[in-house]
């Protein structure tokens, strides 16, 4: 992996894959995300990053113009359409790196010669990475799902493909012993703390925390729209996070920033943010874990199904209904054990009461008249 440089150039943004490959792009405010290909300070990064300075994107490659029919085509049609722009910029970007594989391999090839057949060449191919295999298979569904509605093909090849099974149970939920740790390496004033301190308490997505910051809040209130569905979120802030707030450093753009002050990209803060649970002898745990922490600890206090959709950000019942149900199986068996205890001291008096006195007499109740 390539060191991070001591001093960084202006607008030079650095991202590590989940390999651990490291790329660099260059963004200048709101302007194009240009990629700077090379090891940062080699002469061919040097060389992209003063052309993308200047306004300029070095050896960048012609567009290919996509012929009429083709899978490339379609795509193109469909990332003009309200149906990809509705979506979240997450989804966005999620398909825009499946399509972008796809179309170096297939692009060219007619839309008519799509089949079921292929569609599942492409999970198989995906096989050995499950959730992979399903997101591309999620990325074909959703494409050929607006191409039949648009009638640009007659028929939808991924439709009947099946996803592959995953047997997990996603992302490790962290324990209040491992917060308890985190805190404890972890002191207010440090970045690392208030990241902790935001996810606990609001029980945002990564991709809302790095979002949220003072614009957000009114009358110590959190209202932020949820970047996954545009679900409008109202948070209050709980002491423990007005004190991490108070004790910084926070951004100008968002409370959590990058440590040139920056808003942060949810891939990003993932990555850093593994490096501060290893330091705190955290291991395998991710800032989603601290979310499920979060409403685990809501549903087990009694919260319903709708208060935990209404913090959580959830437009249905599906992911509520986990938590409120392992809290009501949990409380229920506790009422189930009890009532066991009962019934078993009562038939224990009731046999002892049965039992001959040491003088070899029944009791009085029980003696035959």
């Amino acid at each position: 992996m390539q060191p991070m440089p001591k001093q960084k150039l202006p607008f030079v943004n650095r991202h590590v894959n989940r390999h651990g490959k490291v790329y660099w792009f260059f963004r200048a405010r709101h302007g194009e995300r240009i990629r700077l290909h090379g090891d940062y300070g080699s002469p061919e990064w040097r060389e992209a990053y003063d052309a993308a300075l200047a306004g300029q994107t070095a050896a960048k490659p012609p567009k290919v113009r996509a012929s009429r029919g083709t899978l490339r085509w379609l795509v193109e049609h469909w990332q003009r359409s309200s149906d990809w722009a509705q979506t979240s910029m997450a989804t966005r970007r999620q398909r825009e790196n499946i399509l972008l594989h796809v179309l170096l391999r297939s692009g060219d090839r007619a839309v008519e010669e799509i089949t079921d057949d292929a569609i599942r060449a492409g999970r198989e191919k995906r096989k050995d990475t499950p959730a992979a295999a399903n997101n591309f298979l999620k990325t074909m569904r959703a494409l050929f799902r607006w191409a039949r509605e648009e009638k640009l093909v007659d028929a939808d090849p991924a439709k009947d493909v099946r996803f592959i099974k995953v047997k997990t149970e996603g992302f490790a939920p962290w324990t209040m012993d491992d917060i308890t740790a985190y805190r404890a390496r972890w002191s207010l004033g440090t970045r690392e703390r208030l990241a902790l301190e935001i996810l606990i308490n609001t029980g945002l997505r990564r991709s809302d925390l790095v979002r949220v910051g003072r614009q957000h809040v009114r009358d110590q209130v959190i209202n932020i729209r949820a970047g996954k569905n545009g679900v409008e979120l109202y948070i209050p802030i709980l002491p423990r996070l007005s004190e991490a707030i108070a004790a910084g450093p926070i951004g100008e753009m968002s409370f959590l920033a990058s440590q040139y002050g920056r808003p942060m990209t949810k891939e990003s803060f993932g990555n850093v943010f593994r490096g501060w649970c290893r330091a705190a002898g955290i291991k395998d745990k991710s800032a989603h874990g601290i979310r499920k922490l979060a409403a685990t600890i809501l549903a087990n206090s009694g919260g319903s199904e709708q208060e935990l959709q209404a913090l959580f950000g959830w437009t249905t019942n599906t992911m509520s209904a986990v938590y409120t149900r392992e809290a009501n199986r949990k409380r229920q068996s506790l009422q189930a054990a009890f009532k066991l205890l009962q019934e078993m001291e009562r038939n224990e008096d009731e046999t002892q009461r049965r039992l001959p006195t040491p003088s070899g007499k029944l009791p009085t109740p029980f003696v035959k008249r």
